[in-house]
């Protein structure tokens, strides 16, 4: 389970002390602004709070960098046709990420829903995918495979209103056989089972944590649950 942070957000890290307790696998750090602005001290806050879990930066642009940080998640936005998402923002990071030390994940970026047109689809200047199209998206996602990408990330966007289907997480799971990475619309319970078992292996949540925090643990109850259920720890 991950928590995703704007840094754009102005948030009281001092209310999240929790976090370190909370059992979470993972804190994402980033979004759909460009800025570079207060990146830095947003990633130094939540090192504060985190205790042992890994912070993993969530690039909006290639300005959304910090040594602080364990990692990134190194994304091409291959469900758009931008450029600029594509391969640009990552040639302008790739000296600075090498420098930085940062620990590299290949990830294939791709925006899924059911039309919903948000932030994310405006910043990049891309359209999502079709849920409907599930065919499509499957194919998207092999050919980010077979360019050597290692990790999957389909989102909705967020503060969509449905999240990725069912039908479409199951089918790129079992087609690039990766770890898969879902985030966008999980707003309840169930959305987030029904996510898990069609073969999501992190789960992403943002809004409805910094909300709510007692949904954090009622999700992170169901994913021991459902892991118990496949005897994994």
């Amino acid at each position: 389970m991950a928590w995703l942070v704007d840094p754009e957000k102005e948030l009281d890290f001092d209310k999240f002390t929790w976090v370190k307790d909370s059992g979470l696998d993972l804190i994402l750090v980033g979004g759909s602004g460009s800025t570079s602005q207060n990146f830095e001290r947003v990633v130094q806050s939540l090192k504060k709070i985190s205790g042992t879990i890994p912070i993993c930066i969530f690039p909006g642009s290639h300005l959304q960098l910090s040594g602080k940080a364990d990692a990134i998640l190194f994304m091409s936005l291959i469900s758009g046709r931008n450029p600029e998402f594509l391969i640009s923002h990552q040639v302008q990071a790739a000296s600075e990420v090498e420098s930085l030390g940062l620990e590299v994940l290949p990830t294939g970026y791709i925006l899924v829903n059911d039309g919903e047109l948000l932030s994310v689809h405006s910043s990049s200047q891309t359209l999502p995918l079709s849920n409907e199209d599930f065919e499509f998206v499957k194919s998207t996602a092999l050919a980010g495979k077979f360019l050597g990408m290692r990790f999957f990330y389909l989102d909705a966007g967020s503060g969509a209103a449905t999240p990725v289907s069912k039908k479409v997480i199951s089918e790129v799971k079992v087609a690039v056989k990766c770890p898969l990475i879902v985030g966008g619309g999980l707003t309840s319970s169930e959305r987030v089972k029904t996510a898990f078992e069609a073969g999501a292996d992190l789960i992403v949540l943002g809004n409805s944590i910094e909300k709510d925090p007692g949904f954090l643990a009622e999700v992170l109850h169901l994913k021991s649950v459902f892991n118990l259920s496949l005897n994994v720890n």
